[in-house]
């Protein structure tokens, strides 16, 4: 069955850099685009980036020239480096296998992972 596990969360100052993970299995990992999404204490879960079958990535504006989306098709792997990071993308970070050619709706997403926790402090 699908499964999608996300590691490499943290806690870190602001201006920091983490990155983080997302093991596929179960699926065609190269057929799909695969997204991130983060949902901060009472707020909606929010799209943060994708990357879709053919490679091509888009980001949420408040994310762009900070994180980036890459992708191991032979390891099954989807990566978050996210870069000075801010207090205000503290937030539990999830990885989802896109439905679609590109969506920044998270009803376009049809397997989540678990989430991993990112607090960053000021």
């Amino acid at each position: 069955q699908v499964q999608l596990v996300e590691s490499g969360g943290g806690s870190v100052q602001a201006g920091g850099s983490l990155r983080l993970s997302c093991a596929a299995s179960g699926f065609v990992f190269s057929s799909f685009g695969m997204g991130w999404f983060r949902q901060a204490p009472g707020k909606e879960r929010e799209f943060v980036a994708t990357v879709t079958w053919s490679g091509t990535t888009y980001y949420a504006d408040y994310v762009k020239g900070r994180f980036t989306i890459s992708r191991d098709l032979v390891k099954k792997l989807v990566f978050l480096q996210m870069n000075s990071l801010k207090p205000e993308d503290t937030a539990v970070y999830y990885c989802a296998r896109s439905r679609t050619l590109y969506s920044d709706s998270r009803t376009d997403y049809d397997y989540w992972g678990q989430g991993t926790q990112v607090t960053v402090s000021s």
